[in-house]
C-alpha cells in the first residue's frame, strides 16, 4: 500500500523528544502541521517523496519548541523601540543613552522607555535630579527592568501633581527625600500617578511591537507563550488590540495563551466581564483562558509579601513585611469563583506570604470545586517557606520558575539577601526541592524584566550562576540546581501543560510540529557551556518561522 509522503523530514539527529522516557531518536517526519513518525532514520525513509523538504541535522539537536509560561511580548517589543536602557549597567551609561535618545527626538512630548537596573543606584533609588540634568525641558518616565518601579523627572512629577502632600496609594509607595519631597522613584501602584499620563501607543505601534517581539522570541526557539497581562495593569497599555490585529492579518505565528488582568481595585463584580472577554478573544492561535492575579510586589523594593518583616540595613527587624495586594480571604473567594468558571489562575507570588496566600486560595477552590483541570500556576516563587513546598504537588499547582534570577548578582547580593536574613535567603528559588517533592515545573522569562532567551535560563537553572560568571564564582544555593533534562522539560512540556497545549511540548507522533533546531547538543558538553548553545531554526506547525543566517 502506498504511503503518503511527509512534507518535512528531519534526520541525522539527535532528537531529544521530552517524552515521558526522555527518549532519543534520530529522525522525525511531519505531514501538514503534525508529527507522523519519530525514530531511527529507517523509520522515515519511506516517507521522503519528491516534494519532501529534508533537513539534515548533521549532529545538531532537535527539540520541542520552547514555551514561555510568563512573558510580556507587546510591552517588550514596544520598549525595544523606545528609550531602551537594558544593554547598559551604570548611572553614567543611562544618562548618556537618555540624553542621546532625547536629542534625536526633539518633537517627542515625553521621553519614555525603561530597562534600567536597581543596582546601578545606591539603594536602588535613582533621583529626579539625575534626569533633570539631561532632560530638563520635557517629562521623563522610565520603568526599571523588573517593571515594579518607575523613575520620573521633575517635569513628570509636576504634570502628575505629585508633591510632598500626595499620599501613597494603597498598593504602592512614593519614595521621598530627607525633606519629604518626591525623590523621583515611584514603586508599584504609585507608578500609575505618572504612568496614566503617558501618551498611549497607537494600535499600529502596538502591533509593530508585538511582531518585533514575536521575531525575537522565535529566534530563541520559542513557539508558544503565556502573555502574563492582557488588560490595563500598572504602567501598561492593554496589548489585546495588537493580538487581534495580528490574528486578523494572519501574522500571529506563535500560539498564545492570554492571562486576563484581575483589577485589584475591584472585586468579584468583574467576573462577568472576564467571561465575556474570554469568549471574544479566544480563536485561532489566541485564547484568553487564564486570569492573572498579582498578589505582591518584589523583594528589592520591599513590596514582596513576607511572613515576617524585612530586616533593616543594620540587620534588625523593620516594621514592613511587604504588601498583599488582595486581602487573603477575598483572594480565596475570587479564585474559587474563577476556578468554577473554568479559568486558570496565574498568580504573581514572590514572597513566602504571597506564595502561601496563593496556595491557600487554590486549596479553597479545590475544597469547593474539586480538582478541576484548570492548572493554576504560581510565577516567580523567590521565597518559599519549606512547609509550602509539598503543597504544590498535593494541590496540583504548577511552579512557574524564572530561572535567570537564581544567581549571585548585585541585585541579589546587595539589595535582597541583606534584607531577607540568612535563613529566609536560603529559601530562594527552590527549584530542586520543588522538583524532588513531585511538583510540576513550568518556566518563563518575564521578558522584558529579564532576557527572553530560554537557553540562558537553562544555563542558570543547571549551574545556579549567570552565563557571564566564571566557573570559580560561587553557585547560588547549589543544592537547588536542576539537571538539564528537567530544566528543558520545564521550558517545553511543563509550559505546554500550563498553556493547555497538550498536543505540543514533546516530539511524538500525533503532536503538533512545533520544533527548534539547536547548533549543538548541550547534553554532550560541560554544564558551564550550556549558554553557548544557539537556535538555528524554529518551526510552528511544521512551518519555518525563523532561520539563522548559518542554519
Amino acid at each position: 500500500m502506498a504511503t503518503t509522503p511527509a512534507d518535512l523530514v528531519f534526520r541525522g539527529g539527535p532528537v531529544h523528544t521530552v517524552d515521558p522516557a526522555r527518549s532519543r531518536a534520530s529522525a522525525v517526519a511531519v505531514r501538514g502541521d503534525r508529527i507522523v513518525a519519530v525514530g531511527p532514520d529507517d523509520r522515515v525513509r519511506d516517507l521522503i517523496g519528491a516534494r519532501t523538504e529534508v533537513v539534515d541535522l548533521r549532529g545538531k539537536l532537535l527539540i520541542p519548541g520552547f514555551q514561555d509560561a510568563h512573558v510580556h511580548p507587546v510591552g517588550g517589543g514596544l520598549e525595544l523601540g523606545q528609550c531602551d536602557l537594558s544593554a547598559a549597567a551604570s548611572a553614567d551609561a543611562y544618562r548618556e543613552l537618555i540624553a542621546r535618545y532625547a536629542a534625536a527626538r526633539p518633537e517627542a512630548p515625553w521621553i519614555t522607555g525603561g530597562g534600567w537596573s536597581l543596582e546601578a543606584f545606591p539603594g536602588g533609588m535613582p533621583t529626579r535630579e539625575l534626569l533633570d540634568a539631561v532632560v530638563p525641558d520635557r517629562p521623563v518616565f522610565l520603568v526599571n527592568r523588573d517593571h515594579h518601579g518607575g523613575w520620573a523627572n521633575s517635569r513628570a512629577l509636576e504634570r502628575a501633581g505629585v508633591t510632598a502632600r500626595t499620599p501613597d496609594p494603597a498598593d504602592g509607595r512614593i519614595e521621598r527625600d530627607a525633606a519629604g519631597e518626591p525623590s523621583g522613584m515611584l514603586q508599584e501602584g504609585a507608578m500609575r500617578l505618572v504612568g496614566d499620563l503617558l501618551p498611549k501607543p497607537s494600535s499600529a505601534e502596538q502591533t509593530a511591537g508585538l511582531l518585533r517581539a514575536q521575531r525575537l522570541l522565535h529566534s530563541y526557539g520559542v513557539t508558544a507563550w503565556q502573555d502574563a497581562m492582557l488588560g490595563n495593569g500598572p504602567g501598561t497599555t492593554d496589548p489585546v488590540p495588537a493580538y487581534l490585529a495580528a490574528r486578523r492579518d494572519g501574522q500571529l505565528t506563535a500560539r498564545v495563551t492570554g492571562a486576563l488582568w484581575w483589577d485589584r481595585s475591584r472585586g468579584i463584580e468583574q467576573l462577568p466581564e472576564l467571561i465575556d472577554r474570554r469568549r471574544e478573544l479566544t480563536g485561532g492561535r489566541l485564547r484568553a483562558t487564564s486570569v492573572k492575579i498579582m498578589q505582591d510586589g518584589i523583594a528589592e523594593n520591599h513590596t514582596a509579601a513576607l511572613l515576617s518583616p524585612y530586616l533593616t540595613a543594620c540587620g534588625c527587624p523593620s516594621d514592613n513585611s511587604g504588601i498583599s495586594f488582595i486581602d487573603p480571604e477575598a483572594l480565596r473567594t475570587y479564585v474559587t469563583r474563577l476556578d468554577a468558571e473554568g479559568f486558570q489562575v496565574h498568580f504573581h507570588a514572590l514572597g513566602d506570604r504571597a506564595v502561601r496566600e496563593a496556595l491557600d486560595a487554590v486549596e479553597a477552590a479545590r475544597a469547593v470545586n474539586g480538582h478541576r483541570d484548570t492548572r493554576p500556576h504560581l510565577a516567580h516563587l523567590q521565597v518559599v517557606h519549606p512547609d509550602d513546598i509539598p503543597r504544590f504537588r498535593r494541590l496540583g499547582a504548577t511552579a512557574n520558575i524564572q530561572a535567570l534570577w537564581a544567581a549571585h548578582e548585585p541585585q541579589m547580593d546587595e539589595l535582597t539577601i541583606p534584607f531577607l536574613g540568612r535563613q529566609r535567603a536560603s529559601w530562594q528559588y527552590p527549584f530542586g526541592d520543588l522538583l524532588r517533592s513531585g511538583a510540576t515545573l513550568a518556566a518563563g522569562s518575564d521578558w522584558p524584566v529579564s532576557s527572553a532567551d530560554p537557553i540562558a535560563a537553562l544555563h542558570v537553572a543547571v549551574n545556579r550562576r549567570t552565563p557571564e560568571a566564571p566557573p570559580s564564582a560561587p553557585a547560588f544555593l547549589p543544592e537547588q540546581r536542576l539537571d538539564l533534562g528537567a530544566a528543558l522539560a520545564a521550558y517545553t512540556a511543563g509550559s505546554a501543560y500550563v498553556n493547555h497545549l497538550d498536543d505540543t511540548g514533546s516530539v511524538q507522533p500525533g503532536k503538533l510540529a512545533d520544533l527548534a533546531v539547536l547548533d549543538r547538543d548541550p547534553f554532550d558538553g560541560p554544564a558551564g557551556e550550556i549558554a553557548a548553545t544557539r537556535v538555528l531554526q524554529t518551526f510552528v506547525g511544521g512551518q519555518r518561522v525563523y532561520a539563522a543566517d548559518d542554519a
